[in-house]
Protein backbone atom coordinates (compact mmCIF):
# COMPACT_ATOMS: atom_id res chain seq x y z
CA UNK A 1 0.00 0.00 0.00
CA UNK A 2 1.44 3.46 -0.90
CA UNK A 3 0.55 6.37 0.42
CA UNK A 4 -1.36 9.11 -2.38
CA UNK A 5 0.27 12.07 -3.01
CA UNK A 6 -1.48 14.97 -2.33
CA UNK A 7 -0.57 18.92 -3.05
CA UNK A 8 -0.82 21.54 -0.70
CA UNK A 9 -3.92 22.96 0.63
CA UNK A 10 -4.89 25.45 -2.04
CA UNK A 11 -7.57 26.97 0.33
CA UNK A 12 -7.91 29.20 3.19
CA UNK A 13 -4.79 31.79 4.41
CA UNK A 14 -1.67 30.87 3.48
CA UNK A 15 1.62 30.91 6.12
CA UNK A 16 4.26 33.89 5.11
CA UNK A 17 8.11 33.42 5.35
CA UNK A 18 7.71 35.49 8.34
CA UNK A 19 4.69 33.90 9.89
CA UNK A 20 7.24 30.24 9.45
CA UNK A 21 10.42 32.06 10.51
CA UNK A 22 8.36 32.60 13.73
CA UNK A 23 7.39 29.15 13.92
CA UNK A 24 10.61 27.70 14.28
CA UNK A 25 12.19 30.27 16.21
CA UNK A 26 9.07 30.09 18.62
CA UNK A 27 8.85 26.65 18.71
CA UNK A 28 12.84 26.28 19.31
CA UNK A 29 12.89 29.22 22.18
CA UNK A 30 11.61 27.61 25.33
CA UNK A 31 11.75 26.53 28.05
CA UNK A 32 15.00 24.65 27.62
CA UNK A 33 17.30 27.53 27.21
CA UNK A 34 16.15 28.87 30.06
CA UNK A 35 16.26 25.74 32.72
CA UNK A 36 19.04 23.59 31.25
CA UNK A 37 22.28 25.26 31.82
CA UNK A 38 21.98 24.54 35.74
CA UNK A 39 22.17 20.52 34.85
CA UNK A 40 25.28 21.00 32.45
CA UNK A 41 27.43 23.49 34.76
CA UNK A 42 27.09 20.66 37.58
CA UNK A 43 29.52 18.82 35.49
CA UNK A 44 31.25 21.18 33.66
CA UNK A 45 33.50 24.07 34.58
CA UNK A 46 34.92 25.21 31.96
CA UNK A 47 33.39 28.52 29.86
CA UNK A 48 34.56 27.05 26.75
CA UNK A 49 33.53 23.70 26.99
CA UNK A 50 30.04 25.24 28.37
CA UNK A 51 29.63 27.80 25.07
CA UNK A 52 31.00 24.97 22.80
CA UNK A 53 27.89 22.79 23.78
CA UNK A 54 25.43 25.77 22.40
CA UNK A 55 27.59 26.04 19.27
CA UNK A 56 27.49 22.27 18.29
CA UNK A 57 24.27 22.37 19.14
CA UNK A 58 23.50 24.61 17.06
CA UNK A 59 25.22 22.81 14.29
CA UNK A 60 23.10 19.85 14.31
CA UNK A 61 20.17 21.77 14.55
CA UNK A 62 21.68 23.92 11.41
CA UNK A 63 22.69 20.59 9.44
CA UNK A 64 19.24 19.18 10.50
CA UNK A 65 17.46 22.27 8.61
CA UNK A 66 19.40 22.64 5.43
CA UNK A 67 18.91 18.56 4.79
CA UNK A 68 15.21 18.98 5.87
CA UNK A 69 14.52 21.57 3.48
CA UNK A 70 15.32 19.72 0.73
CA UNK A 71 12.77 16.82 1.84
CA UNK A 72 10.29 19.61 2.31
CA UNK A 73 10.21 21.34 -1.15
CA UNK A 74 10.27 17.28 -2.58
CA UNK A 75 7.21 16.14 -0.98
CA UNK A 76 5.62 19.80 -0.37
CA UNK A 77 2.52 18.41 2.20
CA UNK A 78 2.00 18.77 5.51
CA UNK A 79 3.12 16.73 8.67
CA UNK A 80 6.58 16.15 8.44
CA UNK A 81 8.75 13.15 9.49
CA UNK A 82 5.23 11.36 8.69
CA UNK A 83 5.14 12.42 5.25
CA UNK A 84 8.04 11.96 4.26
CA UNK A 85 9.34 8.68 5.91
CA UNK A 86 6.28 7.72 3.64
CA UNK A 87 6.94 8.79 0.87
CA UNK A 88 10.89 8.03 1.07
CA UNK A 89 10.71 4.49 2.56
CA UNK A 90 6.85 2.58 3.64
CA UNK A 91 3.53 3.98 4.90
CA UNK A 92 4.35 2.21 7.92
CA UNK A 93 7.03 3.84 8.99
CA UNK A 94 5.53 7.00 8.35
CA UNK A 95 2.33 6.06 10.70
CA UNK A 96 4.73 5.24 13.43
CA UNK A 97 6.55 8.83 13.32
CA UNK A 98 2.88 10.24 13.29
CA UNK A 99 1.90 7.93 16.06
CA UNK A 100 4.22 9.50 18.11
CA UNK A 101 3.92 12.94 17.22
CA UNK A 102 0.23 12.51 17.84
CA UNK A 103 0.26 10.74 21.34
CA UNK A 104 2.74 12.68 23.17
CA UNK A 105 5.45 14.36 20.35
CA UNK A 106 3.57 17.91 20.54
CA UNK A 107 0.94 17.21 23.66
CA UNK A 108 3.76 16.78 25.93
CA UNK A 109 5.64 19.28 25.83
CA UNK A 110 2.80 21.53 25.18
CA UNK A 111 1.80 20.76 28.59
CA UNK A 112 5.40 21.08 30.11
CA UNK A 113 5.53 24.58 28.67
CA UNK A 114 2.28 25.41 29.84
CA UNK A 115 3.33 24.09 33.19
CA UNK A 116 6.53 25.98 33.72
CA UNK A 117 4.58 28.88 32.20
CA UNK A 118 1.67 28.39 35.44
CA UNK A 119 4.79 27.92 37.88
CA UNK A 120 6.77 31.32 36.94
CA UNK A 121 3.49 33.13 36.54
CA UNK A 122 1.92 32.43 40.25
CA UNK A 123 5.47 32.76 41.76
CA UNK A 124 5.94 36.05 40.72
CA UNK A 125 2.36 37.03 41.27
CA UNK A 126 3.00 35.08 44.41
CA UNK A 127 -0.57 33.21 43.58
CA UNK A 128 -1.91 30.66 46.41
CA UNK A 129 -0.66 27.73 45.94
CA UNK A 130 -4.63 25.61 45.39
CA UNK A 131 -7.29 27.07 42.50
CA UNK A 132 -9.85 29.05 44.56
CA UNK A 133 -12.46 26.67 45.04
CA UNK A 134 -10.81 24.02 43.27
CA UNK A 135 -8.28 22.34 46.32
CA UNK A 136 -7.70 18.90 43.91
CA UNK A 137 -6.10 21.86 41.74
CA UNK A 138 -2.87 23.35 41.92
CA UNK A 139 -2.93 27.58 41.00
CA UNK A 140 -0.26 26.59 38.51
CA UNK A 141 -2.27 23.62 36.70
CA UNK A 142 -4.74 25.77 36.67
CA UNK A 143 -2.87 28.81 34.65
CA UNK A 144 -1.62 25.73 32.41
CA UNK A 145 -4.84 24.38 31.11
CA UNK A 146 -5.83 27.96 30.79
CA UNK A 147 -3.70 29.26 28.38
CA UNK A 148 -3.85 25.79 26.73
CA UNK A 149 -7.67 26.62 26.53
CA UNK A 150 -7.41 30.14 24.71
CA UNK A 151 -4.69 29.24 22.55
CA UNK A 152 -6.74 26.56 20.97
CA UNK A 153 -9.31 28.48 20.98
CA UNK A 154 -7.69 31.36 18.94
CA UNK A 155 -5.90 29.11 16.34
CA UNK A 156 -9.54 26.55 15.86
CA UNK A 157 -11.26 30.12 14.91
CA UNK A 158 -9.39 32.17 13.09
CA UNK A 159 -6.16 31.19 11.05
CA UNK A 160 -4.97 34.82 10.14
CA UNK A 161 -5.45 35.92 13.68
CA UNK A 162 -3.44 33.15 15.00
CA UNK A 163 -0.78 33.76 12.55
CA UNK A 164 -0.47 37.47 13.76
CA UNK A 165 -0.78 36.59 17.33
CA UNK A 166 2.48 33.83 16.76
CA UNK A 167 4.42 36.81 14.63
CA UNK A 168 3.57 39.31 17.57
CA UNK A 169 4.48 37.53 20.20
CA UNK A 170 7.47 35.86 18.72
CA UNK A 171 9.07 39.25 17.88
CA UNK A 172 8.49 40.29 21.38
CA UNK A 173 10.27 37.43 22.55
CA UNK A 174 13.05 38.04 20.61
CA UNK A 175 13.38 41.57 21.44
CA UNK A 176 13.38 40.50 25.25
CA UNK A 177 16.40 37.95 24.43
CA UNK A 178 18.78 40.66 22.70
CA UNK A 179 17.77 43.52 25.67
CA UNK A 180 18.10 41.11 28.68
CA UNK A 181 21.64 40.12 26.64
CA UNK A 182 22.83 43.82 26.43
CA UNK A 183 21.62 44.46 30.13
CA UNK A 184 23.39 41.60 31.45
CA UNK A 185 26.39 42.48 29.80
CA UNK A 186 26.26 46.36 30.47
CA UNK A 187 24.91 45.66 34.40
CA UNK A 188 26.56 42.68 35.27
CA UNK A 189 29.80 42.17 36.93
CA UNK A 190 31.97 39.45 35.39
CA UNK A 191 31.99 36.09 37.61
CA UNK A 192 35.27 35.49 36.41
CA UNK A 193 34.96 32.54 34.24
CA UNK A 194 37.04 32.11 31.75
CA UNK A 195 36.26 30.93 28.32
CA UNK A 196 39.44 30.23 26.77
CA UNK A 197 40.74 27.14 25.67
CA UNK A 198 42.83 25.09 27.91
CA UNK A 199 43.88 21.70 29.34
CA UNK A 200 40.84 21.74 31.85
CA UNK A 201 38.23 22.50 28.59
CA UNK A 202 39.77 19.76 26.64
CA UNK A 203 39.05 17.52 29.53
CA UNK A 204 35.73 18.02 30.02
CA UNK A 205 34.78 17.93 25.98
CA UNK A 206 36.27 14.50 26.11
CA UNK A 207 34.34 13.37 29.28
CA UNK A 208 30.89 11.82 30.04
CA UNK A 209 29.42 14.93 31.33
CA UNK A 210 29.45 17.06 27.85
CA UNK A 211 27.89 14.04 26.20
CA UNK A 212 25.38 13.65 28.96
CA UNK A 213 24.96 17.68 28.60
CA UNK A 214 24.33 17.16 24.80
CA UNK A 215 21.01 15.82 25.63
CA UNK A 216 20.06 18.86 27.61
CA UNK A 217 21.19 21.31 24.01
CA UNK A 218 19.25 19.15 22.00
CA UNK A 219 15.99 19.21 23.58
CA UNK A 220 16.54 22.88 23.44
CA UNK A 221 16.98 23.44 20.02
CA UNK A 222 14.41 20.93 19.32
CA UNK A 223 12.04 22.21 16.43
CA UNK A 224 14.37 23.19 14.34
CA UNK A 225 12.27 21.35 11.76
CA UNK A 226 8.37 22.87 12.98
CA UNK A 227 8.12 24.88 9.54
CA UNK A 228 7.97 21.45 7.84
CA UNK A 229 5.23 20.36 9.28
CA UNK A 230 3.01 23.43 8.35
CA UNK A 231 4.77 22.93 4.65
CA UNK A 232 1.25 22.91 2.98
CA UNK A 233 0.29 25.34 3.77
CA UNK A 234 3.22 28.06 3.15
CA UNK A 235 2.78 30.51 0.85
CA UNK A 236 5.28 29.33 -1.48
CA UNK A 237 7.09 26.49 -0.05
CA UNK A 238 9.58 25.73 -2.40
CA UNK A 239 10.90 29.06 -1.60
CA UNK A 240 9.98 30.23 1.73
CA UNK A 241 10.59 26.38 3.69
CA UNK A 242 13.72 26.40 2.88
CA UNK A 243 14.40 30.18 4.11
CA UNK A 244 11.93 29.89 7.28
CA UNK A 245 14.16 26.84 8.38
CA UNK A 246 17.42 28.05 7.91
CA UNK A 247 17.21 31.56 8.96
CA UNK A 248 15.00 30.37 12.11
CA UNK A 249 17.38 28.31 13.37
CA UNK A 250 20.71 30.73 12.49
CA UNK A 251 18.91 33.47 14.77
CA UNK A 252 18.21 30.54 17.30
CA UNK A 253 21.98 29.88 17.58
CA UNK A 254 23.22 33.51 17.96
CA UNK A 255 20.37 33.94 20.76
CA UNK A 256 21.38 30.88 22.76
CA UNK A 257 24.93 31.74 22.32
CA UNK A 258 24.99 35.00 23.61
CA UNK A 259 22.15 34.62 26.32
CA UNK A 260 23.97 31.16 27.64
CA UNK A 261 27.22 33.61 27.47
CA UNK A 262 25.77 36.37 29.56
CA UNK A 263 24.44 33.84 32.42
CA UNK A 264 28.00 32.69 32.73
CA UNK A 265 29.69 35.76 32.38
CA UNK A 266 27.22 37.35 35.31
CA UNK A 267 26.20 34.47 37.72
CA UNK A 268 28.92 32.25 39.39
CA UNK A 269 29.10 28.57 38.62
CA UNK A 270 28.12 27.42 42.03
CA UNK A 271 25.11 30.02 41.99
CA UNK A 272 23.90 27.89 38.60
CA UNK A 273 24.63 24.41 39.38
CA UNK A 274 21.82 22.46 39.56
CA UNK A 275 19.47 25.02 39.78
CA UNK A 276 15.83 24.91 37.03
CA UNK A 277 15.11 28.71 37.34
CA UNK A 278 18.45 30.15 35.37
CA UNK A 279 16.02 33.39 34.31
CA UNK A 280 15.34 34.12 38.51
CA UNK A 281 18.97 33.46 39.62
CA UNK A 282 20.46 35.63 37.10
CA UNK A 283 17.48 38.32 37.42
CA UNK A 284 18.62 38.28 41.10
CA UNK A 285 22.12 38.61 40.64
CA UNK A 286 22.19 41.82 38.12
CA UNK A 287 19.12 43.26 38.52
CA UNK A 288 18.21 42.48 42.58
CA UNK A 289 15.93 40.82 44.80
CA UNK A 290 12.87 41.98 42.81
CA UNK A 291 14.21 41.29 39.53
CA UNK A 292 13.46 37.39 39.84
CA UNK A 293 9.73 38.12 40.00
CA UNK A 294 9.86 40.55 37.22
CA UNK A 295 12.04 37.87 35.31
CA UNK A 296 9.61 35.23 36.70
CA UNK A 297 6.40 37.01 35.03
CA UNK A 298 8.01 37.99 31.73
CA UNK A 299 9.45 34.45 30.78
CA UNK A 300 5.71 33.41 31.49
CA UNK A 301 4.65 35.72 28.90
CA UNK A 302 7.51 34.44 26.50
CA UNK A 303 6.16 30.82 26.73
CA UNK A 304 2.84 31.91 25.12
CA UNK A 305 4.78 31.78 21.84
CA UNK A 306 6.63 28.23 22.18
CA UNK A 307 3.12 27.14 23.69
CA UNK A 308 1.11 28.43 20.66
CA UNK A 309 3.95 27.37 17.49
CA UNK A 310 3.26 23.95 19.39
CA UNK A 311 -0.44 24.69 19.03
CA UNK A 312 -0.33 25.38 15.12
CA UNK A 313 2.38 22.86 14.23
CA UNK A 314 1.29 19.40 16.01
CA UNK A 315 -2.22 19.83 14.54
CA UNK A 316 -0.92 19.56 10.79
CA UNK A 317 0.55 16.00 11.61
CA UNK A 318 -2.87 14.83 13.10
CA UNK A 319 -4.68 16.02 9.75
CA UNK A 320 -2.81 14.07 7.45
CA UNK A 321 -3.31 10.86 9.49
CA UNK A 322 -6.67 11.77 9.11
CA UNK A 323 -6.66 12.27 5.59
CA UNK A 324 -4.79 8.92 5.08
CA UNK A 325 -6.12 6.72 7.99
CA UNK A 326 -9.81 5.03 8.82
CA UNK A 327 -9.88 5.08 12.25
CA UNK A 328 -8.10 8.86 12.48
CA UNK A 329 -10.69 9.73 10.10
CA UNK A 330 -11.96 12.77 12.23
CA UNK A 331 -9.04 14.38 12.89
CA UNK A 332 -9.00 15.69 9.08
CA UNK A 333 -11.58 17.69 9.08
CA UNK A 334 -11.25 21.54 8.62
CA UNK A 335 -13.34 24.20 9.34
CA UNK A 336 -14.36 26.30 6.23
CA UNK A 337 -11.44 28.67 7.16
CA UNK A 338 -9.46 25.40 6.17
CA UNK A 339 -8.32 25.19 10.43
CA UNK A 340 -7.94 21.35 11.24
CA UNK A 341 -9.73 22.56 14.39
CA UNK A 342 -10.33 18.66 14.92
CA UNK A 343 -7.01 17.76 15.62
CA UNK A 344 -6.14 21.25 17.39
CA UNK A 345 -8.73 20.26 19.77
CA UNK A 346 -7.90 16.92 20.47
CA UNK A 347 -4.25 17.92 20.95
CA UNK A 348 -5.49 20.31 23.68
CA UNK A 349 -7.02 17.73 25.31
CA UNK A 350 -4.18 15.43 25.49
CA UNK A 351 -2.32 18.02 26.94
CA UNK A 352 -4.71 18.74 29.62
CA UNK A 353 -4.60 14.74 30.12
CA UNK A 354 -0.75 15.03 30.71
CA UNK A 355 -1.33 18.57 32.99
CA UNK A 356 -4.09 16.84 35.46
CA UNK A 357 -1.48 13.54 35.67
CA UNK A 358 1.66 14.58 35.86
CA UNK A 359 3.09 12.35 33.76
CA UNK A 360 4.09 14.10 30.60
CA UNK A 361 7.95 14.53 31.99
CA UNK A 362 8.34 10.75 32.17
CA UNK A 363 6.84 10.38 28.45
CA UNK A 364 9.18 12.90 26.94
CA UNK A 365 11.84 10.43 28.34
CA UNK A 366 10.77 7.78 26.77
CA UNK A 367 10.29 9.25 23.71
CA UNK A 368 13.17 11.06 23.40
CA UNK A 369 15.17 8.03 21.78
CA UNK A 370 12.68 7.76 19.24
CA UNK A 371 12.28 11.26 18.06
CA UNK A 372 15.98 11.16 17.20
CA UNK A 373 15.67 8.26 15.37
CA UNK A 374 12.81 9.80 12.97
CA UNK A 375 14.63 12.78 12.19
CA UNK A 376 17.77 10.69 11.97
CA UNK A 377 15.32 8.36 9.34
CA UNK A 378 14.56 11.71 7.53
CA UNK A 379 18.23 13.00 6.61
CA UNK A 380 19.44 9.51 5.40
CA UNK A 381 16.04 9.30 3.40
CA UNK A 382 17.37 12.15 1.63
CA UNK A 383 20.39 11.24 0.80
CA UNK A 384 18.49 7.56 -0.42
CA UNK A 385 16.42 9.36 -2.95
CA UNK A 386 19.23 11.40 -4.45
CA UNK A 387 20.46 7.93 -5.60
CA UNK A 388 16.76 6.31 -6.16
CA UNK A 389 14.94 9.15 -7.56
CA UNK A 390 16.97 11.64 -9.00
CA UNK A 391 13.83 12.72 -11.03
CA UNK A 392 11.56 14.51 -8.39
CA UNK A 393 11.73 17.91 -8.45
CA UNK A 394 14.59 19.88 -6.24
CA UNK A 395 14.08 23.63 -6.17
CA UNK A 396 16.24 23.45 -3.37
CA UNK A 397 19.34 21.46 -2.86
CA UNK A 398 21.14 20.46 0.34
CA UNK A 399 23.59 23.00 0.61
CA UNK A 400 27.19 21.49 1.39
CA UNK A 401 25.38 18.12 0.30
CA UNK A 402 26.72 15.30 1.62
CA UNK A 403 29.09 16.86 3.79
CA UNK A 404 26.33 18.45 6.07
CA UNK A 405 24.03 15.30 5.62
CA UNK A 406 26.87 12.70 6.81
CA UNK A 407 27.85 14.97 9.66
CA UNK A 408 24.62 14.82 10.73
CA UNK A 409 23.68 11.07 11.06
CA UNK A 410 26.89 11.01 12.57
CA UNK A 411 26.38 12.71 15.48
CA UNK A 412 22.60 11.27 15.49
CA UNK A 413 24.27 7.97 15.60
CA UNK A 414 26.49 9.05 18.78
CA UNK A 415 23.42 10.47 20.85
CA UNK A 416 21.33 7.03 19.77
CA UNK A 417 23.89 4.78 20.91
CA UNK A 418 24.86 6.88 23.74
CA UNK A 419 20.85 6.80 25.00
CA UNK A 420 20.56 3.18 24.12
CA UNK A 421 24.10 2.39 26.22
CA UNK A 422 23.46 4.54 28.92
CA UNK A 423 19.64 5.49 29.11
CA UNK A 424 18.82 1.42 27.93
CA UNK A 425 14.86 1.79 29.79
CA UNK A 426 13.98 4.99 29.02
CA UNK A 427 15.49 4.37 25.17
CA UNK A 428 13.78 0.90 24.85
CA UNK A 429 10.11 2.16 26.43
CA UNK A 430 10.15 4.24 23.28
CA UNK A 431 11.06 2.03 20.92
CA UNK A 432 7.99 -0.09 22.90
CA UNK A 433 5.55 2.67 22.91
CA UNK A 434 6.88 3.43 18.80
CA UNK A 435 6.02 -0.39 18.13
CA UNK A 436 2.60 -0.95 19.32
CA UNK A 437 1.93 1.92 16.44
CA UNK A 438 2.26 -1.21 14.04
CA UNK A 439 -0.71 -3.12 15.38
CA UNK A 440 -2.59 0.09 14.75
CA UNK A 441 -1.18 0.53 11.56
CA UNK A 442 -2.14 -2.94 11.13
CA UNK A 443 -5.82 -2.56 12.20
CA UNK A 444 -6.42 0.37 10.02
CA UNK A 445 -5.20 -1.53 7.26
CA UNK A 446 -7.43 -4.21 7.93
CA UNK A 447 -10.68 -2.18 8.45
CA UNK A 448 -9.60 -0.26 4.74
CA UNK A 449 -9.14 -3.44 2.87
CA UNK A 450 -12.91 -4.50 3.98
CA UNK A 451 -14.31 -1.08 2.72
CA UNK A 452 -12.48 -1.26 -0.70
CA UNK A 453 -14.45 -4.01 -1.77
CA UNK A 454 -17.74 -2.61 -2.03
CA UNK A 455 -16.51 0.25 -3.52
CA UNK A 456 -14.68 -1.60 -6.43
CA UNK A 457 -16.50 -1.50 -9.70
CA UNK A 458 -19.28 1.85 -8.37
Amino acid sequence: MSIPERPASPAGVRFSLTTATALVVANMIGTGVFTSLGFQVAGLSSGFALILLWVVGGMIALFGALTYSEAGVMFPRSGGEYHYLSSMFHPALGFLAGWISFLVGFAAPVAASAMALGRYLASALSLPEKAPGLPFLQMSSGIAIAVIAALTAVHSLDKAAGAKFQNVITIFKVLFIFVLVGLGLALGRSAGLSFAPHAGAVRDILSPAFAVSMFFVTFSYSGWNAAAYVAGEIDRPARNLPRSLILGTLFVIAAYVLLNFVFLYAVPLPDLSGKIEIGYVFAGRVFGAAGGRVMGGIIAFLLLSSISAMVIAGPRISRVIGEDYRLFRGLSRTTRKDIPAAAIVTQGLFSVVYILTATFDQVIVFIGFTLNLFTFLTVLGVMIMRRKRPDLPRPYKTLGYPVVPVLFLFIHVYILAYGLLYRPKESLAGIGITLAGLAVYALDKKLRSRTAKPETGT
